[in-house]
């Protein structure tokens, strides 16, 4: 396997992964990873370990990995004819974003360190802390103050430091990436890090793997900061340039109503975020990011895959969390919205396949 790059998708400049500052130097923007996946063996994958780790062709990462909590190969199951979700808040630490934090601690344990901060609504919190833990390294999580008590409760059971941020979610990441220029810092951010979306994609690897090497023609995603759309579309490139598959799904994304800047750039065409989109309170408090950092991906990757955005208001999301729950699934708002959005989406003969990104437990009902 070559040697992972960091590469910056804005303006192309490189940095190798064990000296490169936390941003893109020139632009302060995230990094991309350029890194060429191997073909992961359909035939060969049921005698190895039950975790995404399984699909380690795929990954960025090689040899044994002491980090794992046994994350992933979560339940596919069906919702109606047309719909099945995939149980995500089954994870260790009861939420997808473990599919990220893996990699992240896992890549910190390597370079050692003095300390790891990261930044969160709470889940991605949460699964940085509890993984961090298993590496042995020091956590700090900043949070906005307003975060669910479950969840910030929760980090600190992992051994985290909580700082509780005044103001939004944007100000509680400008308040992590502070921190994060201070020396022997690793920034285990589920945004500006590539290798939090190698973890992700491994979610459509499962997919590929429990339909028998094929996708479902609609993959449906919540999207805030768009890590796991991001991860997803990661997935699909590599499984079609591989020879792996040969029809792309499309890419459904869903923003809340009350929150929803890409959806609104989107529908008006633009490649970019609007300047001044007003926003308001939401229920799913994990989407609720007015400015995500790798817009123009998010966009792009939905535009290409002849997908589209859907927007759900709070109302549904109350009737969506309800109705999972009476169907035997209790599961955060942030991680029905995606049900929600699909109650009144017409498919006619295409299979979708959502995702339950988030436990109940961590919030209790709206």
């Amino acid at each position: 396997m070559t040697k992972p790059l960091y590469r910056c998708p804005a303006d192309s400049t490189t940095a190798p992964v064990d000296a490169a500052p936390w941003c893109c130097p020139r632009c302060r923007g995230p990094w991309d990873l350029d890194f060429d996946a191997g073909a992961v063996p359909l035939g060969s994958l049921g005698g190895r370990v039950g975790s995404l780790w399984r699909y380690e062709e795929a990954l960025p990462l090689r040899g044994p990995v002491p980090v794992t909590l046994g994350e992933g190969r979560t339940p596919l199951v069906p919702l109606t004819d047309a719909v099945s979700a995939k149980l995500d808040f089954l994870m260790p630490t009861l939420s997808f974003k473990d599919r990220g934090a893996v990699m992240l601690a896992e890549l910190a344990r390597r370079l050692a360190p003095r300390r790891v901060v990261a930044d969160s609504s709470g889940n991605a919190g949460t699964a940085v802390a509890a993984y961090c833990a298993r590496a042995g390294l020091p956590c700090t999580v900043y949070v906005p103050a307003a975060t669910s008590a479950k969840k910030t409760e929760q980090i600190r059971a992992h051994g985290a430091h909580v700082e509780l941020v005044a103001g939004d979610r944007e100000a509680t990441a400008a308040a992590a990436r502070t921190a994060a220029d201070e020396p022997g810092t690793f920034y285990a951010s589920h945004v500006f890090n590539p290798y939090f979306l190698h973890g992700t994609k491994t979610y459509v690897y499962e997919l590929w793997e429990d339909l028998g090497g094929r996708l479902p023609e609609v993959i449906v995603v919540p999207v805030g900061n768009g890590t796991l759309l991001l991860g997803a579309s990661l997935a699909i490139a590599e499984l079609h340039s591989l020879g792996l598959i040969t029809e792309r799904p499309a890419l459904y994304a869903v923003q809340a109503e009350a929150v929803s800047p890409l959806a609104t750039a989107f529908h008006a065409g633009t490649d970019d975020l609007p300047a001044g989109t007003a926003t308001a309170p939401t229920l799913a408090e994990g989407i609720a990011i007015p400015r995500p950092p790798r817009a123009r991906q998010i966009l792009a990757a939905v535009r290409d895959s002849g997908g589209t955005f859907l927007t759900v208001p709070e109302d549904r999301i109350r009737a969506a969390q309800l109705d999972l729950a009476a169907r035997g699934l209790f599961v955060e708002p942030t991680g029905v919205a995606c049900w929600a959005a699909m109650a009144t989406e017409p498919l006619g003969t295409r299979r979708a396949v959502v995702p339950l990104c988030g436990a109940g437990a961590k919030t209790g009902l709206a």
